[in-house]
């Protein structure tokens, strides 16, 4: 089947691919320090996975109805990076020694984070509308 606007539908799942990593950033933000989770222990930094689809498009396999995108997205937990240790003996989540430990997340990594997923979402919405306006001026060259 022959597309109207080339490439849509790559920058379409794109745009939601980038749309889940500034809400998992937010995430990140709200629960910069939380300490206690219902699982127990501080809060674990979520990070966003990005999955090329391309190679099974090429490969001729066939995709389910849901499954039409050329880049998935996956949440994932970063449980390889541990959040500093505070002195705090005060703080109810405070070990034997007095010491808090902290959610690992960087306010400063977010922020760069949320800048970075901005323009990549900016510069997908661009290429969408470009190559619907290349559409339309091809359609209106046959008028």
């Amino acid at each position: 089947m022959m597309r109207l606007v080339p490439g849509s539908d790559a920058s379409a799942s794109a745009l939601n691919a980038e749309r889940l990593k500034l809400e998992a950033i937010a995430q990140n933000i709200a629960n910069a320090n939380v300490t206690r989770t219902p699982e127990g222990g501080p809060y674990q930094r979520k990070e966003v996975v990005f999955q090329s689809l391309v190679n099974k498009a090429l490969d001729g396999q066939q995709s389910r109805q849901g499954d039409l995108s050329l880049v998935r997205a996956e949440i994932v937990e970063d449980t390889k990076t541990e959040g500093p240790r505070l002195f705090d003996p005060s703080h109810p989540d405070a070990d034997a020694q007095g010491y808090v430990q902290m959610p690992n997340v960087s306010i400063h990594k977010e922020m760069v984070d949320m800048i970075l997923a901005s323009r990549a979402y900016e510069a997908n919405l661009a290429a969408m509308k470009y190559g619907r306006k290349m559409t339309t001026q091809t359609l209106s060259i046959g008028r």
